[in-house]
């Protein structure tokens, strides 16, 4: 059965409403949402509404329904978008960095990703778990390859190639040759 829900805003929602229309900084989402209801209250039917906030049907009918059957913060807020739990806890996450931080295994000299996916399958109950998962957990307590706080990672190494070059016109002065500055083609030997 498809239920028609009846928008009534009082004068406090309304400025509320237009008052966030008219300034501010705003997620685009949540002011698309703001103007379904001062639509509907004005009279304007669903599909005109979808047609010129730019929202599908759905849209309109759901953010009518929060409204009628909540209150104007629940019409303007997001539902909670579904998605996979986290594989690993907070105190798995903190034997996760624990373990880049110590010494790697015997016969290795540093950390890999798989590695550490390996080594946590064997110190928690998961059945396995990605070098993806071990990387994002790793970024977010911001151990990111090059980084001296763990022998985590590789240390910066250095190039292989040419030298960095710079352009004359992007400095003050004059670059003086075998200063700091100096735009130089030949490789540097060191």
């Amino acid at each position: 059965m498809n239920i028609r829900y009846r928008v009534e805003l009082n004068e406090g929602e309304r400025a509320h409403l237009t008052a966030m229309l008219s300034g501010g900084r705003h997620a685009v989402r949540k002011l698309k949402r703001a103007q379904i209801p001062l639509a509907a209250d004005a009279g304007i039917s669903d599909a005109v509404i979808a047609g010129s906030v730019s929202v599908g049907g759905s849209t309109v009918y759901r953010t009518k329904q929060r409204f009628v059957e909540g209150n104007l913060d629940l019409a303007l807020s997001e539902e909670a978008r579904p998605g996979a739990a986290r594989k690993l806890s907070g105190k798995e996450t903190a034997l996760l960095v624990a373990t880049v931080c110590s010494s790697p295994p015997e016969g290795r000299e540093r950390w890999t990703l798989e590695l550490l996916a390996g080594v946590m399958v064997g110190l928690t109950e998961h059945d396995g778990l990605s070098r993806e998962t071990v990387r994002r957990r790793l970024a977010e307590d911001d151990l990111k390859p090059c980084s001296e706080r763990c022998g985590a990672f590789r240390k910066w190494m250095a190039p292989t190639s040419l030298a960095w070059r710079m352009c004359s016109t992007s400095m003050p002065k004059k670059p003086i040759p075998g200063s700091r500055w100096f735009a130089s083609t030949k490789a540097r030997h060191s």
